[in-house]
């Protein structure tokens, strides 16, 4: 049988989608042992986990990116989850990173921005998680700072604060929100679960694929696998089990 033919006869395949969306701790997240590479391995033949983590934006960037992600002339009824995972350069100090930094009001605002555009392209509120910057470790983010000939440029306050204001529009919104920030500091030495203060070690990586999975596996893992088992298919006459 021809290819046209066999793509004539079969229905399109559309394999459910998980988008991460968010800044480098999102983009870092499908290195080795990363939270995002733990999802997808989990998810695989069931629906493709998708990373637009782009490392150094803030919300002010990223509401403007993400109607260029999801529209509703793109499928977006086959989003089954959306994490935002925002607030790590926003929290930024002002006087020592202006180009990063983001207002906390307008974090917030932004946060709630995104939602709303997710829902007007009928992404319900369900399958939005919002997920808090993490702690921040100061003296393994200074020498990250200085070694890089810069000031240490975050505080672990500060990004308590995004973190506070991530969960208040969650609440407001309805979505589901992972407090990564107050999470992690429940353990006394968080300090494990960063590699250089900021960013997530192995151990971070797998706390946040954990906690994530908590609120969506049950969801997920119940979505049906994709094309037959391979024994399950009929060798005689492979169209009958793959169109």
């Amino acid at each position: 049988m021809a290819l046209a033919e066999a793509g004539a006869r079969g229905r399109l395949l559309r394999w459910p989608r998980v988008l991460l969306f968010g800044d480098s701790i999102t983009e870092y997240s499908f290195q080795e042992n990363g939270w995002g590479a733990y999802l997808a391995e989990r998810l695989v033949r069931k629906c493709d986990v998708v990373n637009r983590g782009i490392s150094g934006y803030n919300t002010r960037w990223a509401k403007l990116i993400l109607p260029r992600l999801i529209t509703e002339n793109t499928n977006a009824d086959n989003v089954v989850a959306v994490t935002i995972f925002f607030g790590a350069n926003d929290s930024a100090l002002k006087e020592l990173n202006p180009q990063q930094h983001v207002p906390l009001e307008e974090y917030a605002a932004n946060l709630k921005s995104m939602v709303q555009y997710l829902k007007s392209v009928d992404i319900t509120a369900d399958r939005i998680i919002l997920i808090t910057p993490p702690p921040l470790q100061e003296s393994a983010w200074e020498k990250a700072c200085l070694a890089k000939g810069d000031k240490l440029n975050r505080c672990n306050a500060t990004a308590g604060q995004y973190a506070q204001a991530c969960v208040q529009v969650a609440r407001e919104c309805g979505t589901d929100v992972l407090d990564l920030w107050t999470l992690m500091q429940k353990d006394q030495d968080f300090s494990s679960y960063l590699s250089d203060g900021l960013h997530l070690s192995t151990k971070g990586n797998s706390f946040l694929a954990a906690q994530l999975w908590s609120r969506l596996g049950n969801k997920l893992s119940a979505l049906p696998s994709l094309l037959p088992y391979w024994r399950d298919v009929d060798h005689t006459n492979p169209e009958a089990s793959l169109l």
